[in-house]
């Protein structure tokens, strides 16, 4: 299962470069190569128990599919906006690409470093693959941009080792990576951006997406430390957390906001979200749809009966979320993808606050949110925090976040890429859900070492070749210009890596296909 895993990354990668063919999709190559052997290293020490943190149990350590995420965004993001003309956002794909290459660089070398005996042909080739990174990042990154990719290392290194203390069995190293990578890169972007404020520049809701990620991850981090000194449960310690709550949000978060975006972020959050109609038509039926979601949680743990307290939700009923937040998005990037987006930045804010009210059992809702969470989880839910809903929201949210607007001409890339925002939708909403759904019903053929169906995956490609369709019936700004086999190439890889990999596939599918849609 790890080979084909890692053939289909490889077919990934080598679509990029066959696409981009430049220096930077070449060093992705040579990363891919010492990845695949870093994986291994990492494998071992996950089964011997030597990896210095707790690791995700039941997966493998997932470090060559996460690894290349981050640097192919940023080879695909330089290339789109090269071919549009726009300089800035060209560089700023060049510093992504560079970051997430030193990030898995670090990563490997970390295996590389902690294994005994040290495997020489790894050695070697991480040198070698490192050289050739560090050698092209020299003569392609500006004093500033090497500035910039070193800082979101260091602040990677601190947030890994603070974070993976506190937070044991919750992530595997590749997941590690992308989650931790990417919020260092957020926290560098916005100390940046906070420094060099000019009043008219930037976009305000980049900057509220930015404010709101930081934000929940200082106020995670200061009761995390704040709560190994004191009782979490008492009501003392639950008025503090709401008291602290408001303190922070209010004193810090808010100013810092009204800083970048130069006006009231109340106001301006409230004049944006009934701006139009459709926004206010919009949030009437987001708001039913998340009535209906709590109402399937409410109406599963009411039949949990008394003599079946192990019972679990099967997986067509958490496939039901998937359904609720495939007809939440579809709308929003039909009609409005600011506002989806802005929505998308509200719920991510609200599910990880929620989140650390369960964790820290904060009353009065604590509780009741370990009762009734606890019937969901499933065999990816390990550690002390419950993630999976939040990468649910992310694997939808990324690609919604990730286009690169400035980039694109009358707000949409020809192309595949008109679909880039569809990523998620496409991936998780359609994709997994159906090949779970019809594998664990009708499923009978099993793809060799996993226990995933031929019949799902199968019925998971044809379910997003008829969702394709419906979106260019009902987006009239989706043009395909003729790129029906890349699609299917993509949709088809995308499916076959969700049926190898043991990594989180809410978070990694939707970003691979965006990668391949934006090639």
């Amino acid at each position: 299962a790890v080979l084909v895993e890692s053939l289909l990354v490889f077919g990934v990668v080598l679509s990029v470069h066959a696409v981009v063919w430049d220096r930077f999709s070449w060093c992705t190559v040579a990363l891919a190569l010492q990845a695949f052997y870093a994986q291994f290293k990492w494998d071992r020490l996950l089964q011997q128990g030597g990896a210095v943190f707790q690791f995700r149990g039941a997966a493998n350590s997932g470090l060559l599919p996460a690894s290349m995420v981050i640097p192919l965004l940023g080879v695909v993001m330089k290339e789109r906006c090269r071919a549009a003309g726009i300089v800035y956002f060209e560089r700023f794909g060049v510093v992504v690409a560079s970051t997430g290459m030193l990030l898995a660089l670090f990563l490997s070398v970390l295996a590389v470093g902690i294994t005994k005996p040290v495997p020489t042909n790894t050695c070697i080739l991480t040198g070698v693959a490192g050289s050739v990174i560090i050698y092209t990042m020299k003569h392609s990154l500006t004093v500033s941009e090497v500035i910039e990719v070193l800082e979101v290392l260091l602040i990677f290194v601190y947030l890994s080792m603070i974070l993976l203390y506190l937070l044991p069995r919750c992530f595997t190293p590749g997941e590690a990576l992308l989650v931790l990578g990417g919020v260092s890169f957020v926290l560098n972007q916005l100390i940046k951006r906070s420094l060099n404020v000019v009043e008219g520049r930037g976009d305000p809701i980049d900057f509220f997406l930015l404010v709101a990620v930081v934000g929940v991850v200082l106020l995670g981090l200061f009761f995390t430390v704040l709560f190994t000194f004191m009782d979490s449960g008492t009501w003392i310690s639950s008025m503090f957390f709401h008291m602290m709550t408001a303190v922070l949000g209010l004193g810090v978060i808010m100013p810092w906001l009204y800083r970048l975006i130069q006006r009231n972020p109340l106001f301006w959050l409230l004049q944006f979200l009934f701006q139009t109609q459709t926004r206010l038509y919009l949030l009437v039926y987001w708001t039913f749809l998340a009535a209906s979601a709590c109402g399937v949680v409410f109406y599963q743990n009411a039949k949990r009966s008394s003599e079946s307290k192990k019972h679990q939700a099967s997986t067509i009923t958490r496939k039901y979320f998937h359904f609720i937040v495939v007809a939440t998005y579809v709308p929003g990037l039909i009609y409005d993808r600011q506002l989806l987006y802005v929505a998308a930045v509200l719920c991510l804010a609200v599910f990880i606050f929620l989140e650390y009210v369960r964790y820290f059992r904060i009353k009065p809702f604590g509780q009741t949110l370990r009762h009734l969470l606890s019937l969901f989880l499933d065999e990816r839910d390990s550690g002390p925090l419950i993630l999976t809903h939040i990468y649910l929201l992310l694997g939808m949210s990324l690609p919604v976040w990730l286009f690169p607007r400035s980039c694109a001409p009358k707000g949409t890339l020809p192309g595949a890429g008109a679909l880039v925002p569809y990523s998620g939708v496409l991936a998780v909403g359609v994709g997994d859900t159906i090949a779970s759904v019809f594998g664990s019903t009708m499923g009978e053929i099993k793809w060799p070492g996993t226990k995933k169906t031929f019949e799902g995956t199968m019925t998971a490609i044809f379910a997003q070749i008829i969702a394709v369709a419906l979106i260019l019936i009902f987006d009239s700004s989706v043009n395909l210009n003729s790129s029906y086999a890349w699609i299917l190439a993509s949709v088809s890889v995308v499916s076959l890596l969700e049926a190898y990999t043991t990594q989180i596939d809410n978070l990694l599918l939707p970003l691979y296909l965006q990668i391949l849609l934006m090639a």
